[in-house]
């Protein structure tokens, strides 16, 4: 039934109301967090502890291995969060911040950091401040004072940055040591890999505006030469870049935003090659499904990472709403079944990893549908966050990580983009643009939500270098080569994104009964490897009925089959059998038992009667994604590995090669623990894994700590890998972890 005047006022005045109280909730917040909680506590540390009620400071408490990448000594959420001050119209505590940071932050530490973070976070962070500024400056009003600073201290940061491009591909390490870069002796970054994805991707919007506000060329060359790397580097077969998710999302994201910052077509060229084939590829409305880039008709893996809540943004921004509304409903459902949406979730919409970070991105693409849809229903999304912050985030000092969805325990930890992105998206969905002291049409914003003028695409002319050959013309659409309107898109139609999202009303099941769409036929290209075609699908996980109806034989090495697919539904909880660790040595003799996960890969230890036994050493690197340095030492003991930085089956190949007789992986995330997080199995990486042969488990933060210190005193410390219910001593009064 259509909506009358009366209805449609009475909807405006319900999200009015909602509008007003939601926005006074969000500048408590935001008033309290910035100006007193991050400063009080925290400063000048990069981050603040909300348990704790203290900074975090490099090197004085636990290492959380590449974690800690991002925190250089350098007050990291003060920079990264100077544009959100503004944005809040908090123009004195701006004023006031921007001299903490000219006084008191040094860029020339002896200290290895991420330099695709410290890219985004800080470098982003101190053109933002300088835009902000310098408009400033330039009404008359205040910062009368400024002469560039920031600006100056962006330039010496991005000379600090820039040792990380000398590599023979052009693609960028990805630390670097911010005093003695990277091939310095004294840089200690570890680094033997030129192939950070991340690095190379995700440069251009940063060191472009570095170079047009600066004057100095090298760093838009360079980011441009990284990108031609990447460019050329793609699988030719299927348009795609590497898989789809961390590392390699703000890589597209960065192709269209530097298409409206920089104006140079080459980039927009790029971006809809690989819009196209991710549309084709991995978007299957409303998942949006990771596939190996060498044959993207094999899904890798049968989960989804949480970062990819920033692609309905982008596809606002490309102009395709229908999948942008589809995929979004998507993640909100996820939310409202788990609070939050885990780092990874299943495609049955199940927690793969529960841990959620405070990452802003859903709250990013819901901005983007508001703006684009003025659609009234995404204001009520913005406060179900905003109510699922303060219900189940919000600490005495701020706002905590949760460490599991399912059972809300908290870290201590508040990553700096929080601040610098969340709020500000929030802020911004909730205001209108009278109520803004910027007119933030007049900017883009980076991955870290910093604000970049457009105008920068007039201080000169596009590149004359790069350029993009395709050797078959693509198809292109309405919107390849202009900007979307709504009244294009749907003309007549202002109830089109309900429309959209009824179809995915209860797609997890919260509400009512899940019912599955019908199925529905599929075409999929087999290519002739030997197999049969059928078989070739079911080696794929998927059962085939095949259907009446058969194409004609055709004579090329490429075949067309007519099937229904159905993907068997696995059960709600999968059973996870619990593994130990059991110290076997002296002192221990079997006494101290870590409860850990196992793997669904390598050797099954539930079929060894004994279990396996083994002295335990560190790897080097401890993260162990590649060759392993301390391979020696390692052959024929059991390897304990960080997680994190890559696949468990990569690390396990490496250790595998090295000589390990066994693997026990630790968990990154401080403060983990069995009592509090369910375990679950180790998965590969979408490859065979059938050349992984050594037993694997996996220990959580503080059962791998009792472990390390074991260690340390004790230096020879002996272990067995074994089924729980097969433990030494089963039965009798052991010392669990606490």
């Amino acid at each position: 039934m259509q909506q009358g005047p009366a209805e449609h006022f009475m909807i405006y005045c319900g999200c009015l109301i909602v509008l007003i109280q939601v926005l006074s909730v969000m500048t408590e917040i935001l008033k309290t967090l910035t100006v007193v909680c991050v400063q009080k506590y925290a400063y000048p540390a990069d981050e603040l502890m909300p348990l704790s009620c203290r900074g975090r400071v490099r090197g004085q408490e636990p290492n959380r291995g590449d974690i800690d990448d991002s925190l250089g000594k350098f007050s990291l959420t003060l920079i990264d969060t100077l544009d959100t001050l503004v944005v809040l119209n908090k123009l004195d505590e701006f004023e006031d911040a921007v001299r903490k940071a000219v006084t008191d932050v040094r860029l020339d530490n002896d200290v290895v950091v991420s330099v695709f973070e410290t890219n985004i976070r800080v470098l982003g962070g101190l053109l933002g401040a300088h835009v902000m500024a310098d408009l400033l400056r330039q009404r008359g009003e205040r910062m009368q004072w400024y002469r560039d600073e920031l600006l100056h201290m962006a330039k010496e940061l991005g000379h600090r940055l820039l040792p990380a491009f000398n590599t023979t591909s052009g693609l960028p390490y990805p630390k670097v040591n911010l005093r003695y870069g990277v091939l310095n002796p004294l840089s200690r970054t570890g680094t033997e890999s030129d192939t950070c994805t991340a690095c190379a991707g995700t440069m251009i919007l940063e060191f472009a505006a570095l170079s047009r506000l600066s004057g100095e060329a090298v760093f838009e060359e360079h980011a441009r030469k990284a990108l031609d790397v990447l460019w050329q580097r793609r699988q030719r077969g299927s348009d795609l870049g590497e898989l789809f998710g961390a590392g390699i999302d703000s890589y597209y994201e960065y192709l269209m935003k530097a298409y409206i910052l920089l104006g140079d077509n080459v980039f927009l060229e790029r971006f809809n090659i690989h819009y196209s084939a991710i549309m084709k590829y991995i978007s299957q409305p409303p998942l949006l499904l990771n596939v190996h880039m060498h044959n993207p008709t094999v899904s890798v893996r049968s989960w989804m990472d949480s970062l990819l809540a920033f692609f309905p943004g982008l596809q606002v921004l490309r102009g395709d709403l229908k999948p942008a509304i589809e995929t979004h409903e998507m993640l909100y459902q996820v939310t409202k079944q788990h609070k939050f949406l885990p780092e990874a979730f299943t495609t049955e919409f199940r927690v793969h990893w529960g841990q959620h970070l405070l990452r802003p991105e859903f709250a990013e693409s819901t901005y983007y549908l508001y703006k684009a849809t003025a659609d009234p229903y995404y204001l009520r999304v913005g406060q179900s966050i905003v109510e699922k912050l303060n219900a189940y985030a919000r600490v005495p000092c701020g706002f905590a990580a949760v460490q599991d969805v399912r059972t809300g325990t908290h870290e201590d930890r508040m990553d700096s983009f929080f601040l610098a992105e969340m709020f500000k998206y929030l802020y911004l969905l909730f205001s209108e643009k009278s109520q803004l002291p910027i007119d933030i049409d007049d900017y883009i914003f980076t991955t870290e939500a910093h604000l970049l003028p457009v105008s920068l695409s007039t201080t000169q002319p596009p590149c004359q270098g790069n350029n993009t050959t395709v050797p078959v013309s693509q198809e292109e659409d309405l919107f390849t080569h202009s900007c979307p309107s709504i009244e294009t898109l749907f003309p007549n139609n202002p109830s089109f994104a309900k429309t959209i999202r009824d179809s995915y009303k209860y797609l997890t099941g919260v509400g009512r009964a899940f019912h599955p769409l019908p199925v529905r036929e599929i075409e999929l290209p087999l290519h002739d490897n030997g197999m049969e075609p059928v078989e070739f699908l079911k080696s794929m996980g998927i059962s085939l009925t095949p259907l009446n109806e058969v194409m004609a034989g055709d004579t090329r090495r490429v075949y067309r089959v007519k099937l229904v697919a159905e993907v068997s539904h696995t059960p709600e909880e999968e059973e996870v059998v619990p593994h130990v660790v059991q110290l076997i040595s002296p002192p221990f003799l079997g006494r101290t038992v870590l409860t850990a996960g196992p793997a669904k890969f390598g050797m099954d230890l539930t079929k060894q009667e004994h279990g396996v036994k083994g002295s335990v050493v560190k790897a080097s690197p401890y993260t162990a994604c590649g060759p392993i340095d301390n391979a020696v030492e390692l052959k024929g003991h059991i390897a304990l590995a960080l997680r994190g930085d890559c696949m468990f089956a990569v690390k396990a190949r490496w250790l595998q090669e090295a000589g390990a007789i066994g693997v026990i992986f630790i968990d990154h995330r401080e403060g983990s623990n069995s009592k509090e997080t369910p375990l679950f199995q180790m998965v590969g990486d979408g490859d065979s894994t059938e050349d992984i042969t050594l037993p694997l488990v996996f220990l959580f933060s503080q059962e791998g700590a009792m472990l390390i210190t074991a260690l340390e005193e004790h230096h020879n410390v002996d272990v067995l890998l074994l089924p729980k219910e097969r433990q030494l001593g089963h039965g009798e009064e052991q010392k669990e972890e606490d």
